[in-house]
């Protein structure tokens, strides 16, 4: 449904503390029309993807300044596999060396973003991916 707005599970895997970035993606989302449900800091692969089924999202975005992207998405993405999230999405970003960008892009995972990059690029970034028959 093109008319459906499209709506995002934001969330930080982990013991970041760190939130500031995922908060100014998060309000960019919503002021481009899309409807964010933002879990907050420490959250587990489990809570999110619960909460992603919870809320029928089409989108998962995990914010990572760790270095423990590869653990999080890893397992994210293994558990909407398996719980019939495949057709979604899993998108996000943080300090996520290039090397590792191609790595998760073979586990299934969308593209991942930095700091600094453009906060319209990630806005037209999803609304592509539904365009072209993303959930």
């Amino acid at each position: 449904m093109a008319d459906k707005k499209i709506k995002i599970i934001i969330a930080k895997p982990g013991l970041d503390g760190h939130d500031r970035g995922a908060k100014v993606v998060a309000r960019a989302l919503v002021e481009a029309g899309m409807e964010v449900v933002y879990l907050g800091l420490r959250q587990t692969p489990e809570s999110i993807v619960n909460a992603a089924l919870e809320e029928d999202a089409d989108v998962v975005g995990l914010s990572i300044l760790s270095g423990a992207h590869m653990t999080h998405f890893k397992r994210v993405k293994e558990l909407m596999d398996k719980n019939g999230l495949g057709d979604r999405l899993l998108t996000g970003g943080g300090i996520i060396p290039t090397k590792d960008q191609d790595k998760l892009k073979e586990l299934g995972v969308g593209k991942v973003f930095g700091p600094g990059d453009d906060l319209q690029a990630i806005v037209d970034y999803i609304r592509t991916w539904r365009g072209s028959g993303g959930a």
